[in-house]
């Protein structure tokens, strides 16, 4: 593996490295945004439609069918075409989803909205990483990572305030989704603007030189036969499972094992998602410094888990629940610019976005996959469960990352070699 001395670390200008780096983010929280285009309006969708929950539910799973799918699939578009023609098609879906739910005159309107979200949101993961990769400098990585992060969180957290706070302003919630799609085509226009900063073509960038000397030979599908790949995607999934029991259950389960109001444990997600901006900042630091990754993300979810378990146990104050699950964000965050990292590192040369679409695919399923089974919980009166399993899942996720840390650490013991 090489590495990066000092002078070249120095020589590398910071300007077009922030410019990259703030790009790639602006993109990344318009994706996060567009997750929420249609959950904070239930409410009102309801009312409208006279639509049951199922129903609803069924809107989400549509964006995360298409999405995990979508986004396997588009790593190979993006290795073949390039990641920025990719990023602007995606963008310009964010935009349609925006009118098509504006004017959506029935449910199906709506599931034509979730799709096109979904489609949008494919991309991003490959498309960001393969432009982070080749045009942001080595030494540099870990933060741009770290910014990666926080801005994918701050979409998560702003969408809910526009998208209601719109709605109850105009008193239309197509009003709130047209002004959705108006945001995305303002960052379209942006991106396309700067497009040089997001120019991912071979020689662009000197790293990115050096980066393309070495491409992967083989079959297109060989980087599947790698189990690295296989276990970044095991850990995605656990970590999202984890993810999905805070962000739909962690408030009513908070309410029902203490007692709360909802204007209190309504405000746990937000916490978390601070709390796990503030932890990828100073996991963006960390990245720099600790060549074995995996005992970063071990000992920081190993702590978030066993946070999370002690507020599922009901005995402890219900303020003093609240503000652990809110701080079990902040070992998540530290662990996340480790975690895109490792599978930098995992991930053959001239094969990144399919590998990040692959491993990415895996957040996707797990977002699928566990509000079902955590409502069940919910529905039989087990709320402790839903932090047991949050926590079970960060173990599961933890083991999976040391597996993967030991297969790259032995890779670079190693001449390393193309999957054959």
């Amino acid at each position: 593996m090489s590495m990066t001395t000092p002078s070249a670390s120095r020589a590398a200008p910071w300007g077009p490295d922030a410019q990259t780096i703030g790009l790639v983010g602006l993109a990344h929280g318009t994706s996060h945004f567009f997750h929420m285009l249609l959950p904070p309006l239930f409410p009102w969708l309801i009312g409208e439609f006279s639509l049951s929950y199922s129903q609803l539910g069924l809107l989400v799973t549509v964006f995360f069918v298409i999405s995990g799918v979508g986004q396997a699939l588009s790593g190979f578009l993006v290795d073949r075409v390039g990641a920025r023609p990719v990023l602007f098609v995606a963008l310009a879906c964010f935009t349609l989803a925006g009118l098509a739910a504006a004017w959506a005159s029935g449910y199906g309107g709506l599931v034509l909205a979730a799709a096109l979200a979904g489609l949008g949101n494919a991309p991003f993961h490959p498309v960001d990483f393969t432009i982070l990769n080749k045009r942001v400098s080595p030494p540099r990585l870990g933060h741009a990572f770290s910014v990666h992060g926080i801005t994918g969180n701050l979409g998560w957290a702003a969408a809910p305030v526009f998208m209601a706070g719109v709605t109850t302003a105009t008193g239309s919630w197509r009003m709130a989704c047209a002004g959705a799609a108006g945001l995305a085509a303002v960052v379209l226009a942006a991106l396309v603007w700067q497009r040089q900063a997001l120019d991912d073509r071979p020689g662009r960038t000197a790293h990115a030189a050096q980066a393309s000397a070495v491409a992967v030979s083989d079959h297109p599908m060989a980087f599947l036969k790698l189990p690295s790949v296989w276990l970044c995607f095991s850990f995605f999934f656990w970590t999202t499972c984890a993810l999905s029991a805070i962000q739909s259950f962690a408030s009513p389960a908070l309410r029902s094992l203490y007692g709360l109001p909802l204007a209190v444990t309504s405000l746990v997600v937000t916490g978390y998602m601070l709390a796990g901006a503030a932890g990828m900042v100073i996991g963006g630091f960390l990245v720099a410094k600790v060549q074995r990754l995996e005992r970063i993300i071990g000992v920081c979810l190993v702590g978030s888990g066993l946070l999370l378990a002690g507020a599922g146990l009901g005995v402890l104050p219900g303020l003093v629940a609240v503000g652990l699950v809110a701080l079990a964000g902040l070992g998540t965050g530290i662990a996340g610019p480790s975690r895109d990292m490792l599978i930098k590192r995992a991930a053959p040369p001239g094969a990144t976005g399919r590998v990040y679409g692959t491993v990415y695919s895996g957040l996707d399923l797990g977002f699928a996959v566990a509000p079902p089974l955590l409502g069940l919980l919910m529905d039989r009166g087990a709320t402790s469960g839903i932090f047991y399993a949050a926590a079970g899942a960060l173990a599961l996720a933890v083991g999976s990352a040391a597996w993967v840390g030991t297969r790259v650490a032995a890779a670079g013991a190693a001449p390393r070699r193309a999957p054959a």
